[in-house]
């Protein structure tokens, strides 16, 4: 891992996760995943864009059979959740009476979570489950079962591994904190 601060725009980031924890919690969920789900032939829902690391790291480790797509959805700008969700790519795939499990790359506010378990409710899956690579949950503000969780993390922004600041950033294997 880097030691050195990084610059992404105008914004500086210090180390904070690891790329070798990242991959040591992705591969503890996806054992308890082939533990879990081994005889459901669930249908993976990455949330884009944020979760397309931790999706593909996670996919690659599944022992069963499964498939998986991808939702792209909208609540960021900058460093602050807007508070609004846009679906921009639909589902393109049947849900009904599947196992679901959304995959996202980290849940705060909660509020994007509910938005997409509420839309998924409507194409009647048997089951809904979310696993999520990081949790904050200082920022929580709408309650939501996390069934797999990675990391929790402190309420401070952060990009890396999937997280982006305004788009940049994401390609960093590993996670960095704001310092200023």
């Amino acid at each position: 891992m880097q030691n050195e601060i990084v610059q992404v725009h105008d914004k500086h980031f210090e180390p904070f996760i690891s790329e070798a924890r990242i991959q040591k919690e992705v591969t503890r969920i996806a054992e308890e995943m082939n533990r879990d789900l081994a005889d459901k032939d669930p249908i993976f829902l990455g949330i884009l864009n944020g979760a397309f690391m931790f999706a593909s790291d996670l996919y690659k480790q599944l022992t069963f059979p499964c498939q998986i797509t991808f939702l792209k959805l909208a609540s960021y700008s900058g460093t602050k959740s807007t508070g609004t969700v846009m679906q921009l790519i639909g589902i393109n795939r049947d849900l009904k009476d599947r196992v679901v499990v959304v995959l996202e790359d980290i849940v705060d506010t909660g509020v994007t979570l509910e938005t997409i378990i509420r839309q998924l409710s409507g194409y009647q899956p048997k089951e809904i489950r979310v696993a999520t690579f990081l949790h904050k949950p200082e920022a929580t503000v709408k309650e939501v079962k996390l069934d797999y969780v990675g990391m929790e993390i402190p309420n401070d922004f952060i990009l890396g591994y999937g997280l982006d600041y305004n788009g940049y950033g994401r390609n960093f294997k590993e996670i960095y904190q704001l310092v200023d």
